[in-house]
């Protein structure tokens, strides 16, 4: 059965709908999937095929993934991790036809793209999910060009390997100026279901960790072991799950795959990066092969060489290169260097570059705790402690509850922070204050200002933001006037980085002092450091109802995710 919805305006409250879709979650949860009825499961090919036109057909369904010594359930669509890659052009029409072959809902979201609010592909917000048989067709017009993927935003599904990459080729031409252009897909896999994953990190919060600080390791003065005791954390609490369960992948492969990108000495060669993984932030690296960044998150920037980059969950980097004649190791290290992604970039076909070794674990700071410029403090005093929760710090709207265990007492704005453990190296490294549009952007000043902040109690693994999950504000949406100019302000209040995805539009981010500077970058995704602030401008110019949420997918599960909604409709002003 097929169905397409055209734009027009909901018929039922976000909660109802949001309700409707919970009871048919939780009906589509009660047989048995078909991955645990152990029958025969199709084995996943890794990589894709490319699908073009204007009629795109998509199927997902359960599969068997395998690599290295690690195997397990995965989904797959059209048999594939990642899926396939979908290309389009600028200007064209296209209608995705997607089919669910799975014992539960699912849902297809279009990273990045432009299109009207109800083919966005989010459950409860935009639409109610596609039922097991059910096919649901997609419809929009393609407004943009660059780089985006495409996911599921269906429960952990994500996790599986419900995602792939989406590119729309310029309608000017101009994608034709290099030799080679490649997809970077990075992402990881593990044979343990993700939802006990998620109850893992309920149970203990460091549970995947095993790069915790001793009491005796590293030069950090007593003071500060005892601050960071007195909050119950770590400074190596850097990532919530890493390589004890993931593997690592690129387009798919692990390290044991041995995945190689030919290219001729003297060629200039495009990379599409993209981080489709579920909660990895990755350093990538060519060791002594410059990138020229010349796109972020699907949008030009003027060009800018870097040695080193790391790119936060969701979001994406086109980088060229040149490399000379050999075999270079493309390197996707994880933030919290347990384990990497790894393939060759080579000119000679079925010779493997050799991998560098993962370098120190870094480590949390001051700043990290939203203690920027508050050195030489007596970190060992009681009083500490009481401060980093002080509700006088955070707007009257905050819920400072259970949900919330740090304010940070003085959160900057750290936009020129490369990410952890690259303020160190003696390379290269890509920062946020880099970034300039390479179009000029509409000059508008913002006409008023709205502050986020983000919040979490680290150790009950409960996110949020302002303090309140996300079940209990659906129906209290963050509302914008249609075109309405905002500046936003996002404020973590938490020690992890959180990478920040709003559906449906592009914001300008506020990367410098210049309050008329007209090429500040657009993008969709922003990462908001530990304990710091980032701040972007909005033009509301996409009516409709958009999720808001942090893109690392176990905190979006617990919470951290909200709804914008832009109104009126152009028509009904």
């Amino acid at each position: 059965m097929s169905r397409i919805i055209k734009p027009s305006m909901p018929t039922v409250s976000r909660r109802g709908l949001i309700a409707s879709t919970a009871a048919l979650a939780a009906a589509a949860a009660l047989p048995t999937p078909a991955w645990a009825k152990g029958g025969s499961m199709r084995h996943v090919k890794k990589g894709f095929g490319t699908y073009t036109g204007e009629d795109i057909n998509l199927a997902i369904a359960g599969a068997h993934y395998a690599t290295g010594g690690r195997s397990g359930h995965a989904i797959a669509v059209d048999g594939m991790i990642p899926g396939p890659l979908i290309k389009l052009r600028e200007g064209q029409d296209v209608r995705l036809n997607v089919t669910n072959n799975l014992d539960e809902d699912s849902s297809i979201h279009w990273h990045g793209l432009l299109l009207p609010f109800q083919f966005d592909g989010v459950p409860g917000v935009s639409f109610p999910g596609i039922k097991p048989g059910e096919t649901f067709t997609y419809e929009f017009p393609i407004r943009q060009a660059g780089t985006y993927w495409w996911h599921s935003h269906s429960g952990l599904q994500e996790q599986m390997g419900h995602y792939g990459p989406l590119v729309i080729e310029a309608k000017d031409g101009s994608d034709d100026r290099f030799d080679r252009d490649y997809i970077v897909l990075l992402s990881e896999f593990t044979p343990i279901h993700p939802h006990a994953i998620m109850r893992k990190l309920k149970v203990g919060e460091h549970y995947f960790n095993n790069s915790m600080m001793t009491a005796t390791e590293g030069d950090m003065s007593g003071g500060e072991r005892r601050m960071w005791s007195g909050m119950r954390m770590n400074p190596r609490d850097i990532a919530d799950v890493s390589a004890p369960a993931y593997t690592y992948l690129i387009n798919g492969h692990g390290p044991a795959d041995d995945l190689e990108y030919l290219f001729t000495p003297g060629e200039k060669v495009r990379l599409r990066i993209i981080n489709g993984s579920a909660m990895t932030f990755f350093n990538m690296r060519i060791p002594r092969v410059p990138m020229t960044v010349i796109q972020a998150d699907g949008q030009d920037v003027e060009d800018v060489e870097v040695d080193e980059l790391q790119i936060g969950v969701a979001e994406t980097y086109d980088v060229v290169v040149t490399p000379p004649d050999g075999s270079h190791a493309l390197v996707a290290e994880a933030m919290d260097r347990s384990g990497m992604g790894i393939a060759s970039l080579t000119s000679h076909k079925g010779h493997k570059a050799v991998a560098p070794s993962l370098r120190e674990v870094p480590t949390l700071t001051m700043a990290d705790m939203g203690m920027a410029g508050m050195e030489g403090m007596d970190h060992g005093s009681g009083g500490m402690d009481h401060s980093m929760r002080d509700k006088n710090l955070v707007p009257s709207d905050v819920e400072v509850g259970p949900g919330v265990d740090m304010i940070a007492p003085m959160p900057v704005d750290r936009m020129d922070f490369p990410g952890l453990g690259l303020d160190t190296v003696d390379h290269r490294v890509l920062r946020y204050t880099d970034l300039r549009s390479k179009a000029m952007n509409p000059h508008r000043m913002p006409e008023r200002t709205i502050q986020i902040h983000l919040t979490g109690n680290m150790e009950r693994y409960m996110w949020s933001f302002d303090g309140k999950n996300f079940t209990s504000v659906t129906d209290d949406p963050i509302r914008f006037g249609f075109d309405e100019r905002v500046r936003v302000k996002l404020v973590n209040d938490t020690m992890m980085a959180h990478p920040i995805h709003l559906h449906g539009h592009f914001f300008e981010l506020v990367n410098g002092d210049n309050p008329h500077d007209m090429h500040q970058p657009r993008k969709h995704t922003v990462i908001v450091q530990p304990g710091s602030s980032a701040t972007f401008d909005l033009t509301a110019d996409e009516p409709g109802d958009w999720a808001f949420h942090c893109h690392l997918l176990y905190h979006m599960h617990a919470g951290m995710m909200q709804v914008v909604t832009v109104r009126p409709f152009p028509q009904e002003a």
